[in-house]
This record gives structure tokens, C-alpha cells and sequence, in this order.
């Protein structure tokens, strides 16, 4: 698995971006956001039940990463016509402000290094990607267990003071200082 220090992978994959089937479809690469951080999360399948409770938080959450100038890409290895389907039928997700990200023929969960060996889906990973394309925090958990959405956010806040952070460090809060 790819972690902290290590470049993100390029890729170039479709995604969807709302619910008219008519401008839903884009392509988003790693070029898309340059000069942005990333974060980057995997769900293992479309019309599930743990993945949609992360993936709303997430979209709740969407301002709160913008304020840091952070983007949030959501993936998984269903297809961007699942994504849709799944948008359209889910009220939570229904108006989601980030991409969906459509990993089909498995190139970047492969090239992460999370493509479940026994499922052949994304493992739940979540990925903080500076804006020179460094992965700077990794995570994957179990398949039936969620992610903290706020813990990413504070991992985000405490990369982005460059200083050293204890620990449960929140934002506002002091750094630590070497003497």
C-alpha cells in the first residue's frame, strides 16, 4: 500500500458530478486540482450500508474542506452509471458536492495498493494529498467499519500548520515548539 511520503498516483477517471444523467459525466485527473490539497477516500461498493453514512459526512463536511482549500474526491470500483444510480436513489446523497469518482478497470485502488485480495473492491481507505501530490496521511479500515470524517478534517488542520502537533491537537489550538 502507498503511504505517507510516497507521490500519489497519477489517474484519469470518469466521474459523476450530479444527478442529469445529461451533464453528470465528467473525466477528473490528478492535473484537475493542482495547487489543491486532496482528500481522497474509497468506499467498497455502491448500494451499501456502511458507505453511505461516510460518504454523506463527508458531503456535509464539503465546506469545511473547501475553507482549508481542500477537495474531496470519492471513489470506489463501481461505475459512474452506479454512482448515478445510487445518488438518484439515495436521499442523502442526492445532492452531493463532490465527485464520484469511477475506478472500474481498478488502476488507481491497484496502484494504491487497496484493492481488497478477497472482495476485489476498494478497501475503505482515505488518502490527504498536499498540492505537490505527496500523500501526507493514509488510512484504511476494516470493509464494515466507518471512517471519523472529523478526524480527517483535524488530520488535514494539523498538516496544514507545517508545525508539530500533539496529541488530539485541534485546530486554534498551540503547537508544540522545540526548545
Amino acid at each position: 500500500m502507498l503511504s505517507v511520503g510516497q507521490k500519489f498516483p497519477a489517474f484519469h477517471l470518469k466521474a459523476t458530478i450530479n444527478n442529469d444523467v445529461n451533464t453528470a459525466f465528467t473525466e477528473i485527473s490528478e492535473k484537475s486540482y493542482r495547487g489543491k490539497w486532496l482528500v481522497v477516500f474509497f468506499w467498497p461498493k455502491d448500494f451499501t450500508f456502511v458507505c453511505p453514512t461516510e460518504i454523506a459526512e463527508f458531503g456535509k463536511m464539503n465546506g469545511e474542506f473547501k475553507d482549508r482549500d481542500a477537495q474531496v474526491l470519492g471513489a470506489s470500483t463501481d461505475s459512474e452509471f452506479v454512482h448515478l444510480a445510487w445518488r438518484q436513489h439515495k436521499e442523502e446523497l442526492n445532492a452531493l458536492p463532490f465527485p464520484m469518482l469511477a475506478d472500474v478497470k481498478r488502476e488507481l485502488t491497484s496502484a494504491l495498493g487497496i484493492l481488497d485480495p478477497v472482495e476485489g473492491v476498494a478497501q475503505r481507505a482515505t488518502y490527504v494529498v498536499d498540492p505537490e501530490g505527496i500523500i501526507r496521511f493514509s488510512m484504511v479500515t476494516d470493509l464494515n467499519v466507518g471512517r471519523n470524517v472529523k478526524e480527517v478534517l483535524r488530520v488535514l488542520d494539523a498538516l496544514q500548520t507545517d508545525e508539530l502537533c500533539p496529541c488530539n491537537w485541534e485546530k486554534g489550538k498551540d503547537t508544540l515548539k522545540v526548545a
